[in-house]
């Protein structure tokens, strides 16, 4: 399911106080960066989502932001990665989860792209629909089970030698 966020609600003021004292650094990623993020995101999370870093980091300013603890990658978010006005993907570590840095990370995406022009912001195939409802009052897009990613090409298992 699509999402709609509409980056002029008091939603979004509020989710900015709420996120306020979370223990990360929130920033742009910086380009000679991206090998790491790369590298990161394919560990912890997908090679599909290591091309959206990749579309995200091509544009000036890069469209990936990260969440960083004492030096250390913990999380990030991109935005106009597989198309312009799309939140995500968006990720943190495992040992992160429940300390606010994913709401940091998607109130400083959403902020990032407000501050660039857009209005809205459309989270695609969100996973979370309640996280991002309670976030920002984030509505449904109505459709008819169809969205950017319908027929995403997929790896096929390769069959063993000798088959």
């Amino acid at each position: 399911m699509d999402l709609l966020v509409n980056l002029y609600s008091r939603r979004l003021e509020q989710l900015r106080q709420r996120v306020e004292g979370v223990e990360a650094t929130i920033r742009t990623a910086l380009p000679p960066e991206q090998h790491i993020i790369k590298d990161w995101v394919r560990a912890n999370f997908s090679e599909y989502w290591v091309s959206e870093v990749s579309a995200a980091m091509a544009h000036q300013p890069p469209g990936c932001l990260v969440a960083v603890i004492d030096g250390e990658l913990v999380g990030f978010a991109c935005h106009d990665a597989t198309a312009r006005g799309f939140f995500g993907p968006t990720g943190v570590s495992e040992n992160q989860r429940g300390k606010g840095i994913g709401l940091a990370l998607f109130y400083h995406t959403l902020a990032a792209m407000k501050a660039q022009g857009h209005a809205y912001a459309i989270i695609g195939s969100a996973g979370p629909v309640d996280f991002y409802v309670n976030a920002v009052g984030a509505m449904p897009i109505p459709s008819d089970n169809e969205d950017i990613y319908q027929g995403l090409l997929r790896l096929k298992p390769r069959p063993a030698a000798g088959d």
